[in-house]
């Protein structure tokens, strides 16, 4: 895992033409849901942009950038709002199978709706969390399936939810492109020394 990580590189151009299978952005996409989330909220949802005419019209949301229609996939990472309101149903699994007693589920549903009903900010700052942690989680896997990725924040957002039919409780965070490196990609950039981010206390 150390490697997978220290290898990890911001890849801008990526080899056209080289889809991904489906079992591929399956699996990408389950790897990115094992990402934690409060209260177990899973309050996010990823569209796998396969095709090339949902990669065109991506690429003009997002600015015309090249790197989503050479890229093999690019995913939309969303945060869910309100998502609070679900959470009963989406812990149900885990109290059926034994993970977590009905009665720690009945107090993160009342604790999380006390605490996000009628909060926009701490629904939209949770739904930031979340996403960009799955968006992380599907690069490091990317990665260690011997694929390259690009997080990206250049979009414009109302267009993105339009041309993809976001709800009105979602909210696009990241796009994150994999793919097959091309040649001329630049390596990973350095980093500040670690004494100038790390406090110990």
């Amino acid at each position: 895992m150390q490697q997978t990580i220290e290898t990890r590189n911001s890849i801008h151009q990526f080899q056209p033409g080289r889809p991904l299978d489906g079992d591929s952005v399956a699996t990408l996409a389950r790897l990115a849901t094992t990402a934690p989330t409060a209260y177990n909220l899973q309050n996010w949802r990823l569209i796998a942009v396969c095709s090339e005419d949902a990669k065109a019209r991506l690429k003009a949301a997002a600015f015309g950038q090249q790197k989503i229609a050479d890229a093999s996939a690019a995913f939309l990472v969303c945060g869910t709002l309100a998502a609070h309101r679900q959470l009963a149903a989406v812990l149900q699994p885990s109290v059926a199978a034994g993970i977590v007693k009905q009665a720690v589920a009945d107090a993160w549903v009342a604790q999380a709706g006390a605490a996000h009903e009628g909060n926009a900010q701490l629904q939209r700052d949770e739904a930031m969390r979340s996403a960009s942690m799955a968006a992380m989680t599907l690069m490091l896997a990317a990665q260690h399936m011997g694929l390259g990725s690009c997080a990206m924040g250049g979009f414009d957002a109302e267009a993105v939810a339009r041309e993809f039919g976001l709800g009105a409780q979602e909210l696009p965070v990241m796009i994150v492109a994999v793919g097959h490196p091309a040649a001329g990609n630049a390596p990973q950039k350095l980093r500040r020394p670690l004494d100038e981010v790390l406090a110990v206390a």
